[in-house]
């Protein structure tokens, strides 16, 4: 009986791991687009402002 509970404690820590990478991987993918829409809004507001003062 110990080896089976020994066993499922790794097996629960590993997938822990798993869902742990899953969740930073995920939260990296939203950052990145995040500042993707930043910098692509902030260009067409640039080049808004500039054919402005033109």
């Amino acid at each position: 009986m110990t080896d089976t509970s020994g066993a499922n404690k790794e097996r629960n820590l590993e997938i822990a791991r798993n869902e742990e990478a899953k969740q930073v991987a995920g939260s990296v993918r939203v950052s990145v687009s995040a500042i993707v829409a930043v910098v692509i809004v902030g260009g067409i507001l640039f080049t808004l402002g500039w054919l402005a003062l033109r």
